[in-house]
């Protein structure tokens, strides 16, 4: 090849490098991002020789950051390890350390070693052994969260990948048309929602919405003008929305469901009122024409969910799509909210309330 060919290529590569990251990046990590948060927290198995140490460590981890299981006895921490996988090890034992590293096999933990002295050549033994990261036993309890943190976020990602490999195998977790998350994502993930929900007592809402009319904006402006405005009208959903917290997924033609984790029936509400406003209020550029769009939404909120409930995620679907249902019959471009039925509720019919057009 000739130079002036060479130079040609280099500057095509370097041009291309220098091109804006595809949408696709931000939608996965988006997904990331949920799969994340619905997660419960990574289990941790704690194997201490010293007694102190391990009353140590057990104190500073709390719940919600790892799940832990305590061992003094070498024999029972291995078998636990080789009986019921946990993401992270935390231990003095560099014997340890080698044992599991010779057992495992398709998955490898996040293990912590704790030196009986912070220095060097204890570090170093730990890592030859096997362990991922270091710190002595008197560490500053600021450094010990650090470390404990820093595990946590490494075995949640190595949960997440692996549940994507296996999960795209069978579906798509992004719809293609409208970079929303996808039915099937919904499907999957919403329900996680809602058992973190029950898990932390946290309220939780969920809002269907429907684009008004939208086969008269296929029949005027074709199929064509239709994915304009479905993806236009997915955009200003999620501009609408907390980032990396709420989500969108389109579980229908024109129709999408918006999950708001730890949001109470009234902030979801007023969520769903401005939702409904982004959209009417402003026209949509299509074919070099102003459209005017309008959808209608049906919300229901949940504060928190009784002990032994079942069905819950699904029994919030049917809710909320009866109150889009009476949005629809009563006019469009319109709210209805709905909260979920309590124990006390059972036998009442749920809460309703029509926001002004």
């Amino acid at each position: 090849m000739r130079a002036g060919g060479q130079t040609t290529v280099i500057q095509r590569i370097l041009e291309k490098r220098a091109e804006k990251p595809p949408q696709i990046q931000e939608d996965t990590s988006a997904t990331i991002a949920v799969m994340l948060r619905v997660l419960p927290p990574p289990r941790a198995l704690l194997f201490f020789a010293d007694d102190a140490a391990l009353a140590r460590f057990e104190d500073v981890i709390t719940a919600d950051v790892l799940e832990i299981e305590s061992f003094t006895n070498e024999f029972e921490a291995l078998n636990s390890f080789t009986a019921d996988f946990p993401p992270v090890i935390i231990t003095d034992s560099l014997e340890l350390i080698r044992k599991v590293r010779a057992r495992q096999k398709d998955r490898a933990p996040f293990i912590l070693y704790v030196a009986d002295l912070d220095e060097g050549y204890e570090r170093e033994s730990g890592l030859i052994a096997g362990a991922d990261d270091c710190i002595g036993r008197r560490s500053p309890e600021r450094e010990l969260h650090a470390r404990i943190g820093a595990a946590r976020r490494i075995a949640e990602l190595e949960a997440v990948l692996r549940i994507a490999l296996v999960e795209n195998r069978k579906l798509s977790t992004t719809d293609d048309l409208t970079r929303v998350a996808s039915r099937r994502f919904f499907t999957k993930h919403f329900p996680r929602e809602v058992e973190r929900a029950a898990r932390y007592g946290r309220a939780l809402a969920l809002i269907l919405c429907d684009i008004d009319h939208f086969k008269n904006v296929n029949d005027t402006l074709g199929h064509a003008g239709g994915d304009v405005i479905l993806r236009e009208f997915a955009a200003r959903l999620q501009d609408g929305l907390r980032r990396g917290i709420d989500w969108v997924a389109r579980i229908g033609g024109e129709e999408f469901a918006i999950v708001l984790p730890e949001t109470d029936y009234e902030h979801a509400l007023d969520v769903a009122r401005k939702l409904r406003m982004v959209v009417a209020n402003r026209h949509f550029d299509v074919q070099n024409r102003r459209v005017e769009i309008t959808a209608s939404f049906g919300l229901c909120g949940l504060g928190t969910i009784a002990p032994g409930a079942r069905k819950v995620a699904e029994n919030l679907v049917k809710v909320a799509d009866a109150a889009l249902y009476r949005s629809k019959n009563t006019g469009r471009n319109r709210v209805t909210a709905t909260t979920y039925p309590t124990d006390t509720q059972t036998k009442k019919s749920p809460r309703n309330r029509a926001a002004d057009q």
